[in-house]
């Protein structure tokens, strides 16, 4: 896995990327534009199989001239690294053996509540709020990515 810095200096400007929500049950799914202006979220999958996931994900990846991966880090409040920042590092490293494009890890405080306040500012349905809290999630991982990379 690499910094957030050398991830910025291995993908272009123009360059679309996925975000990644890694739940226990769930993942989290977003991709951003081109100009990395806007992370959308795009689909919630279930974590039953790695390799169902990994196939889904190249296929992502392919279908969406993906460039580099964002996947959100669970690190605990007091920013210690629990048991979830170990899971989701060892699904990183089998995703890099696998994958052949840049992936990086970004702090994911927060980005669930974040996911379900700012939706509920849309003034969306509590039941569809958490029906997509994974890939809303997942896009506010990835909008906090991209707009780090701009700056």
């Amino acid at each position: 896995m690499i910094t957030i810095e050398e991830f910025k200096n291995k993908i272009t400007k123009k360059s679309r990327l996925i975000g990644l929500d890694l739940g226990s049950k769930r993942i989290g799914i977003a991709i951003c534009d081109e100009y990395q202006s806007i992370a959308t979220p795009f689909k919630t999958i279930q974590k039953d199989n790695f390799n169902k996931f990994l196939d889904e994900l190249k296929l992502m990846i392919k279908e969406n001239s993906i460039k580099g991966i964002i996947v959100g880090n669970p690190i605990n409040m007091d920013g210690s690294l629990g048991p979830s920042a170990q899971s989701v590092k060892d699904v990183c490293i089998n995703i890099l053996n696998n994958i052949n494009i840049p992936l990086c890890l970004w702090d994911e405080r927060l980005s669930t509540i974040g996911a379900f306040n700012l939706s509920s500012q849309l003034d969306i349905k509590v039941t569809k709020r958490v029906k997509n809290i994974d890939q809303n999630a997942a896009a506010f991982i990835l909008q906090g990515a991209i707009d780090y990379l701009k700056d």
